[in-house]
């Protein structure tokens, strides 16, 4: 099976090393840093949410139109539209597109990041929401007539779309989130499931745990997972920048009034990142735990550490187990795109010859 790899743009230059400096919105950087991606061979670009940044999904559309093939995964917050307006937003851009686009659904693991939207649901009854979200937006899609609708959350009358998605028989749906609640709600509606960087065992227990709630709906869905890759033509190379990269985080947390220890993240996925720093700073063959210790396991923190070809072998390792999409990104967002490519290629390289010996 072919790998997928995922990359990340912002609507400016900015990491846990790189303090975001202008205006929110840099045009040029969003038309370079999408270009940037699609030449180094990304299939996809990711496009996240918060409740203070720009829109996600204008922010997609513009970075359609400076790119010609590499497609698009945009962050959906459930609740902050209606499901049939989003529906056909999604489908309009798919249509405009040629059936490039994707959506992620984020239903949100921190309550006061979700209250500045006005949303005051707990995150049992977000995700409670989440299904009957996206049971609606995928009956937009492929309803040949109106329907009714009533559940706890939504009530609609004869609803209906005139637009559908370019794709058949609707959009890829990715879906993140790792209580047993949201699992159970990634087993009906995931086409891939988005995992945060887990050592291999664990990994493989997300895995079968998504696979068995699946398996309850007659469904298979893939499997993606998240790093923060920190390549260097040697591994001693990597392992000094990534020291540099921990003490530079260090410096920008602490010269923001940030935390850099006692962290008590909220969400699952973030305490599973921060539990695996207590684990041990360096597991498996070369994951690194440090920046999730320093931030809580906030966002993608795991790193793999190492040469292209290190990571491409760990990269492997996973695809072994079943993963087949990688979502990489930077902490040089810019210069690390440009060297991906050939982590990027020689990923497909082991996995082909894999795939060929496997007959």
């Amino acid at each position: 099976m072919a790998v997928e790899f995922i990359g990340m743009i912002n609507t400016r230059e900015y990491s846990e090393i790189r303090p975001p400096e202008g205006e929110a919105i840099d045009r040029d950087y969003i038309k370079l840093i999408s270009q940037t991606h699609e030449k180094a061979g990304f299939d996809r670009v990711f496009m996240s949410q918060n409740s203070t940044g720009p829109d996600a999904i204008l922010v997609t559309a513009y970075a359609a139109a400076a790119t010609e093939k590499v497609k698009l995964l945009i962050a959906v917050r459930p609740g902050l539209m209606s499901p049939t307006l989003a529906a056909r937003k999604f489908a309009t851009l798919d249509q405009l597109t040629a059936g490039r686009l994707a959506i992620s659904i984020v239903t949100g693991g921190h309550d006061s990041e979700m209250q500045r939207e006005g949303d005051f649901l707990n995150k049992e009854d977000r995700y409670r929401r989440t299904d009957e979200y996206l049971e609606i937006m995928r009956r937009v899609w492929t309803s040949e007539d109106p329907f009714d609708y009533e559940g706890l959350y939504y009530r609609f009358k004869s609803a209906f779309s005139d637009v559908r998605p370019f794709q058949k028989p609707h959009l890829p749906l990715y879906f993140s989130g790792a209580s047993d609640t949201a699992i159970a709600v990634a087993g009906k509606h995931a086409d891939v499931y988005l995992s945060w960087g887990e050592p291999l065992d664990q990994m493989q227990d997300v895995i079968a745990r998504v696979t068995a709630q699946a398996a309850k709906h007659g469904r298979k869905p893939r499997f993606s997972i998240s790093f923060r890759p920190i390549l260097a033509e040697s591994e001693a190379k990597a392992w000094e920048r990534a020291e540099q990269i921990r003490e530079r985080t260090i410096f920008y947390r602490e010269e923001a009034g940030l935390p850099i220890s006692d962290h008590r993240p909220p969400n699952v996925g973030s305490q599973r990142q921060l539990a695996n720093a207590v684990r041990g700073e360096r597991l498996d063959k070369c994951l690194w735990t440090g920046i999730a210790a320093l931030n809580g396991g906030a966002g993608s923190s795991t790193a793999l550490v190492g040469t292209a070809e290190q990571i491409a072998d760990t990269l492997k390792d996973y695809y072994d187990i079943g993963v087949n999409t990688f979502l990489i990104r930077g902490f040089d967002p810019l210069d690390d795109t440009i060297a991906y490519g050939e982590l990027i290629s020689r990923t497909r390289e082991l996995v082909a010859n894999h795939d060929a010996r496997q007959g």
